[in-house]
């Protein structure tokens, strides 16, 4: 997992409420077991046309948004199945970090534990940014998880957000909760053998 402290990118608008997990990764693509090529399913039933073709009018086939680390997405973002190909999708494609007033829970610890971040925002703050990425496709923010802020600087717009404590930790170490268990593996075998 790569580490995440600070990340300034530009942002990739998806206002749309009640995605869930088969709109972000429809389940034909669940056969496939390389998060790289995970990526190639993201929003397929958006992004393709009927012949395979990708989607102009799609934001992600729009050459104004790519390269975006950031997406800013619609509230209750990832609903529905669990399914840990969403975030791997979403990290293969480029991802970092998603924005939105509020996810489903289970994607929201999918997302944690695969080093992707899902920043919740309070409504104000998200149609701020919105209105300011629609109009200028090059505005960038700046995610700085150690003090757990979210900044436009172009016009002094920020916010502060929550994260689990743990998840922080792991997210900034570039652990998995299972990578950042293993790494105390030697104190967890002393104390076996000293209990037993």
């Amino acid at each position: 997992m790569q580490t995440f402290t600070q990340l300034t990118s530009t942002v990739m608008p998806l206002p749309v409420n009640n995605i869930d997990t088969d709109q972000i990764i429809p389940a034909r693509y669940l056969k496939v077991l390389d998060k790289a090529s995970v990526a190639e399913g993201l929003f397929a039933d958006w992004r393709y046309l009927s012949d395979g073709s990708p989607n102009p009018d799609f934001v992600l086939n729009q050459p104004l948004y790519q390269g975006a680390q950031v997406l800013l997405a619609g509230n209750n973002f990832g609903s529905g199945s669990s399914r840990e190909h969403a975030p791997w999708a979403l990290t293969g494609s480029g991802f970092r970090c998603v924005i939105s007033t509020g996810f489903a829970d289970i994607f929201n610890n999918n997302a944690l534990k695969n080093g992707l971040l899902p920043l919740v925002v309070d409504e104000s703050f998200f149609q701020q940014l919105l209105e300011k990425v629609q109009s200028n496709p090059k505005t960038e923010v700046t995610v700085n998880l150690e003090n757990q802020t979210v900044l436009v600087e172009e016009n002094n717009l920020s916010f502060e957000f929550e994260i689990n404590p743990f998840a922080k930790k792991c997210l900034i170490s570039g652990q998995d909760q299972l990578e950042y268990i293993l790494s105390f593996e030697d104190k967890i075998i002393q104390f076996e053998q000293q209990t037993s």
